[in-house]
């Protein structure tokens, strides 16, 4: 039986090889200036990653939970280069970097309009939930993510 999670319907969008996931700055994402608080940078990158995911191949997620397979941080690594305002349209681009057996890299770049204000660089394993073991990726992933890879 299916989760209603995931049913709903994706968010974001493809376009070529990226995933376009749009987002507002809402007063809970900003610190007393009005600037988006840096580890909220995070939050926005991981919402994207999920509607990415959900897009890229729906029935994985699903698959995943009935095997106790999870999807975890191994890497991240950031720059900000440009604040975020409250209000501002955003949106967070998404590229698939390279597929392993167990693991995936992702290019993050969070955007107001063409200007980049945030860049990242994630790293994703396979594990096992219940022993945190590494697990190799479901193959239906694995092959979504290589068709979705920027040509480098």
């Amino acid at each position: 039986m299916t989760s209603p999670a995931y049913e709903m319907p994706p968010t974001g969008f493809w376009r070529d090889e990226r995933h376009i996931f749009p987002v507002r700055v809402y007063y809970e994402d900003t610190d007393t200036a009005g600037v988006v608080y840096y580890a909220n940078y995070l939050r926005l990158i991981e919402r994207a990653r999920m509607e990415c995911l959900r897009l890229l191949a729906p029935e994985v997620l699903a698959q995943m939970d009935a095997a106790g397979l999870v999807l975890a941080v191994r890497r991240c690594v950031i720059d900000y280069l440009s604040p975020a305002r409250l209000h501002d349209a955003l949106h967070v681009v998404t590229c698939v970097q390279e597929v392993g057996g167990a693991s995936f890299s992702l290019h993050q770049m969070v955007r107001r309009e063409e200007t980049d204000l945030a860049d990242a660089k994630i790293r994703l394993v396979c594990m096992k939930l219940a022993s945190g073991a590494p697990a190799r990726l479901p193959n239906s992933l694995r092959q979504a993510l290589q068709m979705r890879a920027e040509q480098l």
